[in-house]
């Protein structure tokens, strides 16, 4: 129960450190043995075994190849809003781009799953590059135009639905390449990756958001999306045809209907069990959208509202942190009782947002805070991995990932109405909220793990 994905889950055999997976073999097949002089997988460092199962261009490209998603939703705020000089239509733009997304990530993942994943992040890679440059054009057009705001909108909610789900898919990989050799391996090997990954978002949108708003302010508003369709192009498809997209063979089955050896003939129905990690991440995502709202105008009082963005990125900086750390947790801290403590703690802590009067005492309680919500990211994702059915790993990473998007839709819409009508203390209860959820989630999520074999 303490691994956070058997090797029933993604059905792949593991490569012997530092070589590419090879095609399944039978689940009976014992591990290689290491190769001469090979330092035993338990003495290297955690994040050091990273690059010997993946490769060491897998990283920076897993890496790089997501802040095209990380600058969409606010180069398009920033884009809209100055060739229009709408905040309202901006506002309506970059929610149109998280609806895409929300809407578009878990049927990219659920075609990557079945077609293969090198395949879907190609296309998407073209299609998501000609809606963000038709979306250049059409603010273009509505600068001169007001009759085309439509036009906007369109091409707002496509690029976020086309959008190439880098992060979910790098999950997908990391579960299938760590899912080799002994129990305890495995364990270590996949949670020290998702600890790499959550990091990895946590860096990818702070980072996003202040190179669009480096670029728009220094040279112009449109450059931000020129630089994403730039990284998008060139990046996805590296990252595409990496040799590691070999570890995940699609799981369609074969002509007349068999199924191919190594997969399961239910393995297409999604278990209601998923339904927690997904509904965690909406608890999440709305965490994470209320908290920005409300500093937004805890901020506006002292050094204006543009510095939420600097308070926020403190939360990120210690979350980070932590996220890396749980590679380093106890194994006999299982998923269950991580969820569960770790979420109640940031509820708890979440109550440190209501005290603050100054700015540099909102430092010190997000710096705090921060704390609990990297592990709470990573176990999430583990738990994730664990009840999806084989063959499906993408569509749930995926589902995932959205479930994010949209709470962080509804945690700044909710947000915003509080602060704007009662003050930003008000703004500051529902973070309070989400994170009481999800420790009431991960509580019936430690239901479901005993019980899963």
């Amino acid at each position: 129960m303490n691994s956070p994905v058997s090797p029933a889950n993604t059905h792949v055999p593991g490569p012997a450190a530092g070589e590419l997976p090879s095609p399944p073999a039978p689940a009976s097949a014992a591990a290689p043995p290491p190769a001469p002089g090979e330092t035993p997988a338990a003495s290297r460092g955690r994040f050091a075994r990273l690059p010997l199962l993946a490769g060491r261009a897998f990283i920076p490209l897993g890496l790089f190849a997501r802040l095209p998603l990380a600058m969409l939703t606010v180069g398009t705020l920033t884009l809209v809003t100055s060739a229009s000089g709408s905040y309202a239509l901006g506002g309506m733009a970059a929610g149109a781009v998280g609806i895409g997304s929300a809407v578009g990530a878990p049927v990219l993942g659920a075609l990557a799953d079945r077609r293969g994943q090198r395949p879907v992040l190609l296309i998407a890679a073209l299609l998501n590059s000609i809606a963000v440059v038709a979306l250049i054009l059409a603010v273009w057009a509505t600068a001169e135009s007001p009759g085309v705001p439509a036009a906007v909108l369109a091409a707002s909610f496509v690029s976020g639905a086309s959008c190439p789900q880098v992060g979910p898919l790098a999950r997908v990989r990391w579960m299938a390449l760590a899912a080799h050799g002994s129990a305890t391996d495995q364990t270590r090997d996949l949670d020290t990756a998702l600890s790499y990954e959550s990091t990895a978002d946590e860096v990818t949108f702070v980072l996003g958001p202040a190179l669009v708003g480096i670029l728009a302010s220094l040279l112009a508003p449109w450059l931000p999306l020129a630089v994403a369709v730039a990284l998008t192009i060139t990046l996805v498809p590296a990252f595409a045809v990496h040799r590691t997209h070999r570890a995940v063979p699609p799981s369609r089955p074969a002509r007349g209907g068999q199924v191919p050896a190594g997969q399961q003939p239910g393995a297409a129905r999604l278990p209601a069990a998923v339904a927690l990690p997904v509904f965690a991440m909406v608890c999440m995502g709305t965490f994470f959208g209320s908290t920005q709202t409300a500093l937004s105008s805890f901020s506006a009082g002292f050094a204006g509202s543009e510095a939420a963005g600097l308070l926020y990125a403190v939360m990120g900086l210690s979350s980070a942190v932590a996220a890396l750390s749980v590679a380093y947790w106890p194994q006999s801290f299982g998923l269950a009782r991580r969820w569960v403590l770790c979420a109640a703690l940031m509820a708890a802590l979440s109550l440190l947002l209501l005290l603050p009067s100054s700015m540099p005492a909102m430092v010190a309680a997000l710096l705090i805070l921060g704390l609990p919500v990297g592990p709470v990211m990573v176990t999430v994702f583990a738990v994730g991995g664990t009840v999806a059915p084989a063959g499906r790993l993408g569509t749930v990473m995926t589902a995932l990932a959205s479930g994010i998007v949209a709470g962080t839709a509804m945690g700044s819409s909710l947000g915003g109405h509080l602060a704007e009508t009662h003050g930003y203390a008000a703004a500051f209860l529902v973070p309070v909220c989400a994170a009481s959820g999800l420790a009431l989630l991960g509580a019936g999520a430690a239901v479901v793990l005993r019980r899963k074999p």
